[in-house]
C-alpha cells in the first residue's frame, strides 16, 4: 500500500472545558478517581469535602459534548506558606488521555486568581508513578522551572511498610511564569 493512501487516527477530541468544582461534582470526582489506579481512593464524603471546602483550588475538567467529568485535581494552599501550592491528586479519565488534560488543568489552576501569590508547586510521588513524574516534570519543563525531589514519607517509617515511600517533589517558579499567570 502506498504511503499517500495511509490515514492518520486520533482520539476523539472533545473540547474540555476547566472549572471550580462543586459540591455536586463529588460523587463524579469520587468515581473518575477510583477508575484511576494507582491513586489512593478517598471516601466519597472526603471528595465532597474538596469539591466544597477546597473547589478554589481544585479543578474539574468536564467534556462539553456531553458534561462528563473527564479530569481532577484535588490541590490547596499549604496553611503555613500561602506561596506553595500543594498537589494532592491529578486523575484523567482514559477516554481523555494523551490530549494534555492533566498540564493544561494544572496551569489553568494557576492562573486563578487565588494562586497569584504561587511561586512553588509541591506534590508527592512514589517512584514507580510513570505517569505523574512524567506530568510533572513536563509541567517544570513548560514553566522553565527546575524540579527537585527527595524522599518524604518512607515506606517504614510512615507508612508501617504497607506503602511505597512518597518522594516530595518541588517545582519552583520563575518570576516570569508567575507574573504570566
Amino acid at each position: 500500500m502506498p504511503n499517500s493512501d495511509l490515514k492518520l487516527v486520533r482520539k476523539r477530541s472533545d473540547e474540555i472545558i476547566f472549572r471550580t468544582p462543586e459540591k455536586e461534582d463529588g460523587s463524579s470526582v469520587w468515581r473518575l478517581i477510583r477508575s484511576c489506579e494507582p491513586l489512593d481512593e478517598n471516601s466519597l464524603y472526603c471528595n465532597l469535602l474538596q469539591c466544597d471546602h477546597f473547589g478554589d483550588t481544585c479543578v474539574v475538567a468536564e467534556r462539553s459534548s456531553d458534561g462528563e467529568i473527564v479530569g481532577w485535581i484535588s490541590a490547596y494552599l499549604l496553611p503555613d506558606d500561602s506561596n506553595t501550592l500543594f498537589v494532592w491528586q491529578v486523575a484523567v479519565d482514559e477516554s481523555a488521555q494523551g490530549q494534555g488534560v492533566a498540564k493544561r488543568m494544572l496551569t489553568a489552576l494557576l492562573e486563578r486568581e487565588v494562586c497569584n501569590d504561587v511561586a512553588t508547586v509541591k506534590t508527592t510521588i512514589t517512584s514507580d508513578n510513570d505517569a505523574s513524574w512524567a506530568l510533572f516534570r513536563s509541567f517544570s519543563r513548560s514553566q522553565g522551572a527546575r524540579l527537585k525531589d527527595e524522599a518524604y514519607f518512607r515506606k517504614d517509617a510512615h507508612f508501617d511498610g504497607a506503602h511505597a515511600t512518597e518522594h516530595m517533589v518541588t517545582i519552583s517558579l520563575p518570576e516570569a511564569a508567575r507574573s504570566a499567570a
